[in-house]
């Protein structure tokens, strides 16, 4: 049974931007401003370069296979079965990370301390219940989120810009420029939310010309509003950043405004709940396309008759992203994220360049760059995050080799290559 066209170019463009928002902006100053000091706008920079290159590409491909799935899908069509399951793998693996790192956002602005964890279990089981209520739903409430977060960080923005000059943040470190470079890595984490579009293409309204058009507007205005908070923490707070998990909370209580800090953390919780919403409904559907073709479990492609979405997949989403709240830490998560991500829009670049005639809208000059662009920021993250992503990688690699193997002994090949 296919999903249901149901998504205008408005509900794509407020996923992309609920995932991007909320994923970044509240949540990956402290790390990157730890590690490429007073490098960190040039960091921002490369990241978003790299991240147009990639949403490009995306766009390219979600034009021609308007199928749930995203890479997985694209790559298995252009390239071969084996290139579209390492990208799936390395999507799902991390994304559901990303997931933990938005739960752990949330709760960092919204719990007091001790119930950070408790907090962000109830928040990815009630988000998964709206996503098991349909994609419309899932639209609406993103779009809400969305315009609370935009709010708070406008407050956010002018309250930092009319602290400017009261006081005296710790001036940032000096870098270098494998400093920039991993600050990048870990920037990048922030600008993956366009993916979901793309991801949702079986349930867009005209597939072929909104989602690149919703994939270019997300990002388009996610880099205007992360340089402006960047900018403003930057400023405000200077390398003090890098000890919070609250970099914007910090902000308004380093102010004259201090009073507002409760409005500006509850903006926040919404954003991180926005992202988490989109993030929680992408992974369902890429985890759907695997289960399509037995890469994962095929219990988990039954889609629910009423109201149309991978419930088996959601759920089972769910229960795997509260089992990492509860062992993982954020500044972990983003970076296992990184590289699952960046391994994922590697592949999606080979793919389409290898695509040909009409259906090209870009150069394949762009389609290089993000590739090398991925390549780059990979090897710069964090090398404990880069061993565990390499090793859960190989292990999927692994099982799906032994699966196939299975199948081979049981029947005679049936010629597909998978």
């Amino acid at each position: 049974m296919p999903l249901a066209r149901r998504l205008s170019l408005p509900d794509a463009v407020a996923i992309g931007l609920g995932s991007m928002i909320g994923a970044g902006v509240f949540s990956v100053w402290g790390p990157a401003i730890g590690v490429a000091g007073n490098g960190i706008l040039v960091a921002l920079v490369i990241a978003a370069v790299v991240a147009y290159c990639n949403a490009t590409a995306s766009a390219q491909l979600a034009a021609v296979h308007p199928v749930a799935g995203g890479t997985y899908a694209y790559a298995r069509a252009e390239i071969g079965p084996w290139w579209g399951f390492v990208a799936g793998w390395s999507f799902v693996i991390g994304k559901i990370a990303s997931c933990a790192a938005m739960a752990l956002t949330f709760a960092a602005y919204a719990a007091p301390a001790g119930w950070q964890v408790p907090v962000a279990v109830v928040a990815v089981a009630a988000l998964v219940v709206v996503n098991c209520f349909g994609v419309t739903r899932t639209a609406l409430l993103t779009r809400i989120l969305v315009a609370c977060s935009l709010v708070g960080l406008a407050v956010v923005v002018a309250i930092g810009a009319g602290s400017i000059g009261i006081s005296e943040p710790t001036p940032l470190p000096a870098t270098n420029a494998y400093g920039v470079l991993q600050g990048a890595g870990l920037l990048f984490f922030a600008f993956a939310g366009y993916a979901r579009i793309a991801t949702l293409g079986e349930e867009v309204v005209d597939p072929a010309r909104t989602i690149p058009r919703a994939i270019v507007l997300a990002l388009g205005g996610a880099v205007v509003v992360y340089a402006a908070v960047g900018i403003t923490v930057m400023l405000a707070l200077g390398a003090d950043a890098a000890a919070t998990t609250a970099p914007l909370a910090e902000v308004v209580a380093a102010s004259e405004w201090s009073a507002l800090g409760p409005v500006v953390r509850i903006t926040a919780a919404a954003a991180s709940l926005g992202a988490l919403l989109a993030l929680l409904t992408g992974i369902g559907r890429t985890a759907l396309a695997m289960a399509r073709e037995s890469d994962l479990p095929r219990v988990l492609a039954r889609i629910d008759d009423r109201w149309q979405v991978p419930r088996r997949a959601e759920i089972a989403v769910g229960v795997v992203v509260i089992a990492i709240v509860m062992l993982g830490d954020l500044r972990e998560t983003i970076g296992f994220s990184s590289f699952g991500v960046l391994l994922y829009y590697l592949i999606a670049n080979a793919a389409a360049f290898r695509q040909a005639g009409p259906v090209r809208r870009y150069p394949r000059a762009l389609q290089v760059v993000g590739a090398l662009g991925c390549l780059l920021l990979v090897n710069t993250l964090p090398v404990a995050a880069s061993l565990v992503g390499t090793a859960v990688v190989l292990l999927g690699i692994l099982c799906r080799a032994i699966r196939l193997r299975l199948a081979v002994s049981a029947q005679p090949p049936d010629g597909d290559g998978r």
